[in-house]
Order: structure tokens, then C-alpha cells, then sequence
């Protein structure tokens, strides 16, 4: 059976929303609040981006810290442009979220792919690669709350994180080297495509390691409706504005990623990117998942409308969650 991850990004884009950023952060939180009381064992992932006009999220550990003193059983999932990070504070924050949510922090490291954040940290792309390997190796030894040597330095992490020996180590990317650094470094990998489950798999059997990975997406970003012709109409141009955003950055990788650009409604929806669509149909669908199948939602994207988000939203967790079996990945 699938697991679920709710996916959030936190933008305020003028060209599709009136809330100021500290409504966007309020209803954000209201709504894993909401989540975390249907009492599923979802992942709660907190997207980072940086200088994006819409303040897309730039701090995924500080609203995941927030979200984890409203919360009880939700997975807190923070993403991390390893290349962009002191990976010593990056210890210690997940650290210090791993005690406040009491054990229920996870990471997922990625290597960034926009051009203009790269120039803005000063990361040569090339560098990427060493940098995530120095990253992850930094995290482990830090977690150990022992001293040891980091770029020539001594270094100690306290407090150690709650999790033995560390909260879950995802790994992601778009490449067949990140696949294979993520079977070699990581505990699991959440692949930009799932063509790269096979070449991540396949390394774990060469490394002897028990595979752990986000299958097939078989929804893409769901939405549940019982209108849903009326409720695609709705949601349209808030998607459409974060595909095209998204496909204006991958300009400047060469890797493939999710997203394309598309110019209206039509041409989005036969992307498949976005799927709005009935209760009945998930659950049709459902025992044909593969137990590492991945229903992702997206309640805001865009900074999607209130009153449609918190709709489509309660429709899955009352009338899809009740009827599948939801294992954590």
C-alpha cells in the first residue's frame, strides 16, 4: 500500500494570492495541524528554495520546528541543498528538531539545480557531488555527539538527535551519480525521476544494502473532488504559475526533472503533473500500489485559494485515507 507525503512550499506570489507571508505561514500550519489529528502516518515535506520573489521557503527547518509543537504523528521531513549548508548547523537544527518533535525528523538532502541560487551561495556546480559527499559524512559523525574533525577542525554536535543512531537520511537528485551516492551514503533515496529507482536499486544490491525509495508517484500531485472538471478550472492557474516556475529554473540544469512548461489549462492537465479527480478513482487504482508508491499533495500550491485547498484536502483524508492502508516510506 502507498505512503503519503504532503508537500509544502510556502509561496505568497503576488500574481495568484492577497495573503502576506505570515498568513500563507498560519494557514500552512493550520492545515498540518488538521493533518497530523486524522491520526495517518503522512510525511510532511518542507520544500527550500532561495531569492525567489514569491518567498517561496527559504527556511524548511524553521516552520518544520513550528509545525512540531502542534503536531504528534506526522513525519517532519526537511529539505536540505547540502552544498548551501554548514553541514554542523545543519546537525544541530535537526538536532534540536528531532527533540521537539520527539523523534520524528527526517532529512532529505539535495543538491540544487538553479543557476542563480548556486552564484548566490557561491557553490561551483561542479562541486556539487564533493560537497554532498562531505555533507552527509559530516551529519553522521556529528550525530554521534563525540568529538571529531571536520576540515581540519575539531567539532562536537550536542545535543545528539533522539533517533538511534539518526533521524532518516534521505537523498535525492535528477542524476544516476546522485542515485548511486544515495545507495553508497544514504538510508533512502526520493529521485527527481523514478527512472532512477532502478539505478539507486541496483546499487544497493552491489553495496548489499536493503533498497528504501519513493516508487511511483501513480496521481502525480492529487487532488480529490467530487467536481472535478469545476475544481480543475479552479486550481489551474495557481499550478500553471508553479510549473512555469519550475521550468524557467531546470533552464539552467541539464537533468530531467517533473516539470514543463505549458501555456494554458489544457495543455497543463495533459502533462499529468497535476491530477484532480474522483475518491472512486484513487481507491480503483489502489490495490495495484506498490508498497513504496508515493500519493503526493499539494494543498497550496500556487498559494491556491483557502476555501478550495482545505476542500480538496478533507476529501482525501475522509474519503480516500479511511479506505487505504498508508505505510510510512
Amino acid at each position: 500500500m502507498p505512503s503519503v507525503m504532503v508537500k509544502y512550499e510556502c509561496r505568497a506570489p503576488a500574481a495568484t494570492t492577497g495573503l502576506s507571508f505570515a498568513d500563507t505561514y498560519d494557514l500552512t500550519l493550520e492545515q498540518i495541524a488538521w493533518i497530523d489529528a486524522q491520526g495517518y502516518p503522512v510525511t510532511i515535506n518542507f520544500c527550500e528554495h532561495h531569492g525567489s520573489e514569491d518567498g517561496y521557503l527559504p527556511s524548511p527547518l524553521m516552520l518544520a520546528a513550528a509545525a512540531a509543537r502542534s503536531t504528534r504523528n506526522v513525519r517532519l521531513q526537511v529539505n536540505v541543498i547540502m552544498p548551501f549548508s554548514d553541514p554542523l548547523r545543519v546537525a544541530e537544527d535537526v538536532a534540536m528538531l528531532d527533540h521537539l518533535s520527539r523523534g520524528r525528523a527526517e532529512v532529505l538532502l539535495l543538491g540544487g539545480y538553479v543557476g542563480r541560487e548556486l552564484e548566490m551561495f557561491g557553490v561551483d556546480p561542479k562541486q556539487r557531488g564533493a560537497l554532498m559527499e562531505e555533507g552527509v559524512q559530516a551529519l553522521k559523525e556529528a550525530w554521534r555527539g563525540e568529538t571529531f574533525q571536520y576540515r581540519g577542525r575539531s567539532a562536537r554536535v550536542t545535543p545528539k538527535p533522539l533517533q538511534t543512531p539518526h533521524p532518516t537520511l534521505f537523498m535525492g537528485g535528477s542524476s544516476a551519480a546522485a542515485a548511486r551516492r544515495a545507495a553508497r551514503l544514504g538510508d533512502g533515496f526520493i529521485g527527481g525521476m523514478p527512472q532512477l529507482n532502478a539505478v539507486y536499486a541496483a546499487e544497493c544490491e552491489r553495496l548489499d544494502k536493503h533498497p528504501r525509495f519513493q516508487a511511483e508517484m501513480p496521481f502525480s500531485f492529487l487532488y480529490v473532488s467530487d467536481a472535478p472538471e469545476e475544481d480543475w478550472a479552479a486550481l489551474a492557474p495557481y499550478a500553471l504559475y508553479e510549473t512555469n516556475c519550475y521550468a524557467q529554473w531546470q533552464q539552467d540544469s541539464d537533468q530531467d526533472m517533473m516539470f514543463s512548461s505549458a501555456l494554458d489549462a489544457e495543455a497543463l492537465k495533459a502533462l499529468g503533473t497535476y491530477q484532480v479527480t474522483t475518491a472512486a478513482e484513487v481507491l480503483r487504482k489502489a490495490p495495484s500500489m506498490a508498497d513504496n508508491d508515493a500519493l503526493v499533495l499539494h494543498p497550496l500550491v500556487g498559494a491556491l485559494e483557502a476555501d478550495l485547498s482545505w476542500k480538496l484536502l478533507r476529501n482525501f483524508f475522509r474519503q480516500v485515507a479511511p479506505n487505504v492502508n498508508i505505510t510510512p516510506l
